[in-house]
C-alpha cells in the first residue's frame, strides 16, 4: 500500500443512549469502534479515526466531524458517495454520516476545529415528552430564563472552568477555557413549546463541563441561588461548589466549526493548520435573546495545548469569528428570545 496521502472527514451523527460514549473501549459498544470496523470492513486494514470531542456515555451528536487517513489507491478506489453509503450501510443503526467530504491532507477533526458547539434541552411541561424522550432533561419546574441569562452572563469569556469539571479528570491538568457564547433561550421542537435550550459555543470543553454550567444555572433558574451566585462558583475552583450535573440525554453536540467559510471544514488545497496550535483570541458574535461578548485570550489562563470534553479530547484552537450554529435546524423547529 502506497503513502497515506488523502485525509477524509465524516459528520456523524448518532443517538447516545445504546453507546458507552465515543471513544472506541475494549467489549463496550462505543460511536468510534462501528465506525472503525465499518471502516475496517471496507479497507481490509485498521483505519484509525480522530473525532472533533470524544462524548460521554448518553450524549447525542448532530454534528460530530470524525477524520482518517488512505492512501492514493485506497481514495481513488471508492468515491466519497459511494463511501457514504456504504458506511451508513455498516455501521449501527443508531449511527448516521450525514457529508463525507476530502480535507486538507493531515487534517484532524480535533485539533483543525475552531470552535465546537453543544446545545442543552430541557422540556418543563408537566407532562411526559412522550416525542422527545431521550433528547431532553424531563424537569417539570417553572425556570426564570431572565437570571439564568444573567447567571449565565458570568462565564463568558476566558476562564478557569475547574469547577465545572468532574473532580478526578482536572488533577494536574490545564482547565482554562474559552466560551465565546452561551445563549438561553426558550425554543419549540416536535410541537412540544415548553422547551429551554441551552447553546454553548467554545474553543474546547473540559469533561461534563457543559452538564455542570446547565445543572449550576438551572439552581439559578428555581431561584435556589441569586445569578451572582455562578460567579462565586467560578471564582472557586472546586467542583463542590457548582451545581448538579445535568443528565446525559439532554445534551446534543451540535456543531464544529472549522476555518473554512463559514465555519466549514477547509477544502483539500486550503491547508489545514489554521485551528492549531493555541488560542489567538476569539470574537464573540451577538446572541439571539442569551449572552454573547467579545471573549479574547486572557493573560490569567494563557493557551493550552489539549483539552478534556464533555466531549473528552477536544483540541484548543485559534480563534475566527463565531459561526452559526445552526439553531432552529434539524432537531428544534423555531426559538425565541423574548421573555414568557
Amino acid at each position: 500500500m502506497g503513502g497515506r496521502t488523502h485525509t477524509v472527514a465524516l459528520t456523524v451523527a448518532y443517538d447516545g443512549a445504546p453507546f458507552s460514549g465515543f471513544a472506541r473501549q475494549p467489549g463496550q459498544l462505543t460511536v468510534q469502534g462501528s465506525i472503525e470496523q465499518a471502516l475496517r470492513t471496507l479497507y481490509r486494514r485498521e483505519v484509525p479515526t480522530v473525532c472533533a470531542g470524544r462524548t460521554d456515555a448518553g450524549v447525542h451528536a448532530r454534528g460530530q466531524v470524525v477524520s482518517f487517513d488512505l492512501s492514493d489507491e485506497e481514495f481513488s478506489a471508492r468515491g466519497l458517495a459511494t463511501l457514504k453509503r456504504s458506511l451508513n450501510a455498516l455501521v449501527d443503526e443508531r449511527i448516521a454520516v450525514s457529508a463525507v467530504q476530502e480535507a486538507p491532507a493531515g487534517f484532524s477533526a480535533r485539533f483543525d476545529a475552531v470552535e465546537r458547539v453543544y446545545r442543552y434541552f430541557i422540556f418543563t411541561g408537566d407532562w411526559r415528552p412522550v416525542l422527545l424522550a431521550g433528547r431532553v432533561w424531563h424537569l417539570p419546574k417553572r425556570l426564570d430564563v431572565s437570571a439564568m441569562r444573567a447567571g449565565a452572563a458570568h462565564l463568558v469569556g476566558e476562564h478557569d472552568f475547574k469547577s465545572f469539571c468532574l473532580a478526578a479528570s482536572a488533577e494536574g491538568k490545564p482547565t482554562c477555557r474559552n466560551v465565546s457564547r452561551l445563549d438561553v433561550d426558550y425554543v419549540t421542537a416536535a410541537g412540544e413549546d415548553d422547551m429551554i435550550s441551552f447553546t454553548v459555543v467554545g474553543n474546547a470543553f473540559l469533561h461534563s463541563m457543559v452538564r455542570t454550567i446547565v445543572g449550576t444555572l438551572v439552581a439559578v433558574g428555581r431561584g435556589l441561588r441569586e445569578p451572582d451566585w455562578v460567579a462565586e462558583v467560578l471564582a472557586a475552583r472546586d467542583r463542590r461548589a457548582a451545581g448538579e450535573n445535568a443528565p446525559a440525554e439532554g445534551l446534543i453536540f451540535w456543531q464544529v466549526n472549522y476555518a473554512g467559510p463559514g465555519g466549514a471544514i477547509p477544502e483539500p488545497d486550503a491547508g489545514c493548520a489554521a485551528g492549531r496550535g493555541g488560542a489567538a483570541g476569539f470574537g464573540g458574535d451577538t446572541a439571539r435573546g442569551g449572552v454573547a461578548a467579545e471573549a479574547g485570550a486572557g493573560a490569567a489562563c494563557g493557551a493550552e495545548s489539549e483539552a478534556i470534553g464533555d466531549g473528552a479530547g477536544d483540541g484548543v484552537a485559534a480563534g475566527v469569528e463565531t459561526a452559526s450554529d445552526g439553531a432552529g435546524d434539524g432537531f428544534v423547529a423555531s426559538t425565541e428570545g423574548g421573555a414568557r
